[in-house]
């Protein structure tokens, strides 16, 4: 008889660890959840009737043993720059998928590395299945697909209330020091505040500021377009900067400010209510453009980032598992096509193109009826 395909969550006992087991719930498969804690993971998963394995990350062959009859890894265990790698070594030498949620820019790069030893081993490897990076890498690909021979992305995403301690610390990695883009084809630098640009989250243009994310890379991947820049929403970064009490100028790579700011985060809520999920919404704006400066713009919204995150995170397991995948390194828009995104619930698709054309149609409906 042959055995019901096994997915490991492993951080299985955080917030985001439990939103991702709530989703998983659904699949048509063994779920085993994992974490460093034996006496915390025992208490996440017993009263939901789960095995569960108990193990860190800093035995090699303690990670292998663990996931020796796990089909898929879904690493929600952060801060993920520090639990990437080791994972995706124990999935290398186990032969097992690996999935993550992260949204740091370094653990795609370390990631594309093992590229060749994936898919010499047969299996895939994909950073990124939440809403970093499903939601903007499907738009990547969709907005490709409207300008071919686009030379240009830009992404722009909306503030959001919403950010749980570990989020507000993977923000202010984002802000130091350098802004990583992509000129030429090639990962490059700039100051951070050098470039600032205006984007329609819904309400009008609003200006956002460049800051390092991982779609410089994954975009890269995904679509061949060789010049790409990362926004937030800026008032995003003033308020949360304000809140910890620090200048912008000085919170960036300033040693001197780790204890202030260590401060902050602690007064920080840990996790967001349900109720404060519940009404949230996460907007992003991708732009692409030719050498001829013709322009297409679409933009998503969606649920809250941390519900989108688990809904993301379980359509991705749900294909592998299934058989759905491709080995070696892969992006969500490149491997499942710009659709994936809209198959999570609560997100739908704009056309801004479009929506100008009709509000200038309708323009001049009403002066020509003037």
């Amino acid at each position: 008889m042959k055995r019901q395909r096994r997915i490991l969550i492993y951080g299985a006992t955080g917030f985001t660890g439990a939103l991702v087991t709530r989703a998983a719930l659904e699949l048509s498969a063994e779920l085993v959840l994992a974490g460093r804690d034996p006496e915390r993971i025992e208490a996440v998963a017993r009263p939901l009737g789960l095995p569960f394995r108990a193990f860190t990350l800093d035995s090699p062959s303690q990670i292998v043993d663990a996931l020796a009859d796990v089909d898929v890894v879904l690493n929600v265990a952060g801060p993920l720059v520090d639990t990437a790698a080791p994972l995706i070594a124990g999935c290398l030498a186990a032969r097992t998928h690996y999935l993550d949620v992260t949204g740091e820019l370094s653990v795609f790069v370390d990631a594309h590395r093992v590229d060749t030893a994936a898919r010499e081993r047969g299996i895939m490897i994909m950073p990124g299945a939440g809403f970093w990076i499903v939601a903007s890498d499907c738009l990547a690909a969709d907005v490709a697909n409207l300008l071919p021979g686009a030379k240009y992305l830009r992404l722009g995403c909306s503030g959001s209330e919403l950010f749980s301690r570990g989020s507000l610390r993977t923000v202010f990695r984002a802000m130091q020091g350098q802004i990583v883009i992509r000129r030429s084809g090639r990962l490059s630098s700039v100051p951070i505040g050098r470039l600032e640009r205006q984007f329609d989250y819904g309400d009008g243009e609003r200006a956002s500021t460049a800051v390092s994310l991982p779609d410089v890379f994954t975009a890269y991947f995904t679509t061949g377009v060789p010049n790409i820049e990362t926004y937030l929403e800026a008032n995003l970064l003033a308020r949360t900067v304000g809140l910890l009490g620090v200048g912008l100028s000085a919170a960036v790579g300033a040693t001197g400010l780790r204890p202030l700011l260590n401060l902050g985060f602690a007064a920080w809520p840990q996790r967001p209510s349900d109720s404060e999920r519940a009404s949230a919404r996460q907007t992003l704006v991708m732009e692409a453009e030719d050498g001829w400066r013709r322009s297409r713009r679409i933009r998503l919204v969606t649920s809250d980032g941390y519900t989108f995150t688990a809904d993301a995170a379980a359509a991705v397991a749900k294909r592998v598992i299934g058989g759905d995948f491709a080995p070696g390194f892969q992006t969500p828009g490149k491997l499942y096509g710009p659709e994936l995104v809209l198959s999570i619930p609560n997100t739908h698709r704009e056309d801004l193109d479009e929506i100008a054309r009709g509000e200038s149609i309708d323009g001049k409906a009403q002066q020509d009826q003037r």
